[in-house]
């Protein structure tokens, strides 16, 4: 079941040059996804938010209004005055890996107004930090069917609607990983995912050509997120020690994000890292 939360227009010439533009961002309920939605929101855009609990759901529909306020950290709160203006932010509580899921999701996009511009495919999760050899399938299988089976329905849900709408097409920008080029020890589901998501974003490109649907990646290095935090206490490096890592904020992936999607379907972002500046990448390995 789906709930409406209203949300001011965006400020400025910017928000209100994209009024009127729809999103669906998963995984919307904290941290990139929560972040993400603030920035489309503040920009003017109406969204649908999808995530597996709907408090935090709402949580992010009111952020989502620049009626908020400034925009916060990521999971951070923020105060509790409430939202108000003439667009809508639906929240529609899902579990990506289950097709029907999935398929209520955008049956809800389609019926609150029938067009979808952008999927911001971002539900996700690390999974156990294992030695390979100890991982079970159980475990395996938790983080391929969230990671990649969840970005593959939500992709062709996407797919779907942006290819039957008029004017057809639409952009989907999937939330790859730093973990997309170089592996962290212990991380063996959690790589392979990331690994094959650039391969699910160039078959959309490809595939999305002939209908004017854009795909894009964003590849993340420890943005600042409750999924990231242990970052900064110390974790295992390439090198067999264990160091803290530097961070950046979520709300630059945001920018990020929004910058992709306003741009105009003739053209794309293939693929952007952006990643916390002293982050241990480069050479890692």
């Amino acid at each position: 079941m789906t709930t409406r939360s209203g949300a001011a227009a965006g400020r400025g010439a910017g928000a209100a040059g994209q009024a009127g533009r729809t999103a669906v961002v998963t995984g919307a309920g904290s941290g990139i996804g929560r972040a993400v939605a603030v920035e489309l929101g503040a920009a003017g855009w109406s969204l649908t938010l999808a995530g597996r609990r709907r408090e935090p759901l709402e949580e992010t529909a009111r952020l989502a209004s620049p009626a908020a306020g400034a925009r916060p950290d990521a999971g951070a709160p923020a105060d509790t005055g409430p939202a108000a203006g003439p667009a809508a932010h639906t929240v529609c509580p899902t579990d990506v890996t289950d097709p029907d899921s999935v398929t209520a999701l955008f049956d809800a996009v389609r019926d609150g107004g029938g067009r979808l511009d952008l999927l911001f495919n971002n539900a996700g999760v690390f999974g156990p930090s294992t030695p390979l050899e100890e991982m079970t399938p159980q475990e395996w299988r938790g983080v391929v069917d969230v990671n990649l089976t969840g970005a593959f329905l939500c992709a062709q849900g996407a797919f779907r609607l942006m290819k039957a709408q008029s004017p057809q097409g639409g952009r989907i920008v999937n939330n790859g990983s730093i973990s997309a080029h170089a592996p962290r020890p212990g991380s063996v589901a959690y790589t392979a995912t990331k690994h094959a998501m650039t391969g699910l974003t160039k078959s959309l490109s490809l595939d999305g050509r002939p209908y004017g649907i854009a795909c894009g990646q964003i590849d993340v290095g420890n943005a600042a997120t409750k999924m990231t935090a242990r970052m900064r206490e110390g974790v295992p490096q390439a090198d067999g020690t264990t160091a803290a890592e530097p961070l950046m904020d979520a709300a630059d992936v945001a920018r990020t994000v929004l910058h992709m999607a306003q741009l105009p379907l003739e053209a794309n972002v293939q693929f952007v890292t952006v990643m916390a500046t002293a982050m241990p990448f480069v050479g890692r390995g």
